[in-house]
């Protein structure tokens, strides 16, 4: 399934019963004018196939993955969302200057909205259903 994805598409992996994930999706999308991103929940087929064939451990990431097929790589927690950042329109994409913050500090900052995040935003019972329009860009 993994060799299933385009060498030249990138995929995130994301907490489909988040509702600020399922935000950030919506956003990703919106903004990601080179059509460089597929999607897929951590709890899909295919998340669990990348889980299992990285090795992540879900205590420590739960809740995003940007895998590279090109290159057979994942990035998680805050350097996955640079990673996105960076392919995405302008402003979004200035968001990269954060790479110069130490990943530690920066993965602190991450940690605590990600512990902090179904308080804050709620969750779903159920993973994030994409609508027609979207179904191209999920990866089943």
């Amino acid at each position: 399934m993994i060799s299933s994805i385009p060498k030249d598409k990138q995929l995130i992996l994301f907490d489909g019963v988040c509702n600020l994930c399922n935000s950030s999706v919506l956003y990703v999308i919106k903004r990601d004018q080179n059509n460089t991103f597929l999607f897929a929940p951590l709890q899909s087929d295919i998340g669990e196939e990348i889980i299992n064939t990285f090795n992540i451990d879900t205590e420590e990431t739960d809740s995003i993955i940007l895998y590279r097929p090109k290159e057979r790589k994942i990035y998680h927690k805050s350097s996955a969302a640079l990673h996105i950042a960076k392919k995405l329109s302008f402003p979004t994409k200035l968001l990269a200057i954060f790479f110069i913050v130490p990943t530690t500090l920066r993965n602190w900052v991450y940690d605590f909205v990600a512990r902090n995040r179904y308080k804050w935003f709620g969750r779903k019972d159920s993973c994030m259903i994409p609508t027609p329009e979207l179904q191209a860009k999920f990866v089943s």
